[in-house]
């Protein structure tokens, strides 16, 4: 009896299809999601212990971001015919984020400025005191400079930035490299047909770490719950409501009118195909460890592998709208709340800052708390012990944060390839309408055909992941 390829790809697909619904790794992460809550609630001495879980899950996909990131920017740039192209999509992408991050810090200012959540509160910045975690993140956001983020950029060794999980400076390398293999002629073509090797390699460790999400996401959530407690949500959960509130609105309406105008393509069906991604994020509080998926899912749905290379890991460091949301709207409600009165100009002047700080600390464990504390710090008017009013409730607003910042890359990446001419709309019409497979983050990679090795050739309107050769 023979056996073609062919027929095993279709063998593939009827697999795919027929996959049960408790096996999608989303309802997997969902239910752990729950568990972990409910653990967090009702035990919550149990739960902080098992926090190692969460951090190891989260551990072992930073792992992989380094090399995932360098492998494929390398192959974006090695795949693309001129090299000006490179460097359009760079500045264009720098422009889209520097505008996305001043429309996001203006809607947390005019949300804060409507509800005035912090008047009536009247703190006493004398008599807020630093301590725990909060004391570091105040230490390292006093000595935080915007200037950093440019500076850092340049490793002083190779493989430093993979040991230290700096992003920024493995974007540099691989953009390095990738520019010289490109020059080499010839003599560059064993090395990217290695890199493409390697790529598959590390995409499929990056399944085998994928099948544990659901440990990792229930790990984290414990850990949270069990922490913190769900009284912290109440005692300031209107602040936190608005800042979901107000995110939301900023995707829907923002980032969703980018994508239907511009784009031509529809939000809430973004939403569905990044389903999985969704839930790795609220269960880890983290958008790392779905950098990967992201990648992959948005060259699969018809972005160029170069642009996707270029844009996706640039955004995590320098597009991080669900934190400037964030920081424009805790920075005013602790000046609301500590009875400090700025003018209109005085808020313009925070949001010039606040648009350098919050590159400064990209990257950073507690980012957030960072750019905060270096916002008050370098501008002086607003008390930065008065981060200790909403450092409680930090965690519960982290997950929201990353949610923004995922979706907001997810859209960047999509209008810069539209506006570069390197994104298949007939392609990613298909795949959001659900009529062209979607990869799963836990997926085999012969099982999904990652859409990687299809570079940019002609993309098939419409065809099953698992029907496409690897």
């Amino acid at each position: 009896m023979t056996h073609t390829p062919g027929n095993g790809r279709a063998e593939q697909a009827a697999r795919i299809a027929a996959k049960p619904w408790y096996r999608q790794l989303y309802v997997q992460v969902l239910v752990a999601i729950v568990i972990g809550v409910v653990l967090g609630w009702k035990w919550p001495d149990l739960a902080t212990d098992m926090e190692p879980i969460g951090t190891t899950f989260i551990t072992a996909m930073k792992m992989l971001i380094g090399p995932i990131v360098f492998l494929t920017i390398i192959g974006g740039i090695a795949g693309v015919a001129d090299l000006k192209k490179v460097g359009r999509t760079g500045i264009k992408a720098l422009t889209y984020f520097q505008v996305g991050t001043i429309v996001a810090l203006l809607t947390g200012l005019v949300a804060i400025n409507i509800f005035r959540l912090g008047d009536g509160v009247h703190a006493d910045p004398s008599t807020l005191q630093t301590s725990g975690d909060a004391s570091q993140y105040v230490e390292q956001g006093e000595h935080q400079h915007w200037w950093e983020f440019l500076t850092n950029i340049v490793p002083d060794s190779v493989f430093g930035p993979f040991v230290e999980g700096k992003i920024l400076q493995v974007i540099f390398l691989a953009v390095v490299f990738g520019i010289a293999i490109k020059l080499v002629g010839k003599t560059g073509e064993p090395i990217i047909a290695a890199v493409g090797r390697l790529t598959e390699v590390v995409f499929k460790v990056l399944s085998f770490v994928m099948k544990a999400a659901p440990l990792g996401a229930f790990g984290a959530m414990s850990y949270a719950i069990g922490k913190f407690g769900l009284s912290t949500l109440t005692s300031l959960g209107s602040l936190i409501l608005l800042f979901y509130v107000t995110s939301a609105l900023f995707v829907v309406v923002v980032l969703g009118g980018v994508l239907a105008l511009y784009v031509r393509l529809n939000i809430f069906q973004l939403f569905r195909y990044f389903k999985e991604e969704f839930w790795l994020i609220l269960g880890t509080s983290t958008a790392e460890p779905a950098l990967p998926g992201l990648m992959r899912k948005l060259h699969f749905m018809g972005a160029e592998r170069s642009t996707v290379g270029l844009v996706v890991p640039t955004g995590y460091s320098f597009n991080l709208d669900g934190a400037a949301i964030y920081l424009s709207l805790a920075t005013l409600y602790i000046a609301q709340a500590t009875d400090t009165s700025l003018s209109l100009g005085q808020q313009l002047g925070l949001l010039a800052v606040m648009l350098l700080t919050s590159k400064g600390a990209a990257g950073v464990a507690g980012g957030g708390f960072i750019a905060l504390t270096a916002t008050l710090s370098t501008v002086g008017s607003v008390p930065a012990a008065g981060i200790m009013l909403i450092f409680g409730i930090d965690k519960f607003m982290s997950e929201c944060r990353a949610l923004v910042n995922f979706f907001g890359n997810a859209v960047a990446t999509l209008f810069v390839a539209k506006w570069e001419n390197g994104l298949d709309l007939e392609r990613a019409r298909a795949v959001l309408a659900g009529k062209a497979g979607e990869p799963s983050l836990a997926a085999e990679p012969e099982a999904e055909a990652e859409p990687r090795v299809m570079l940019d050739k002609q993309r098939p309107a419409a065809v099953h992941p698992a029907e496409v050769a690897p």
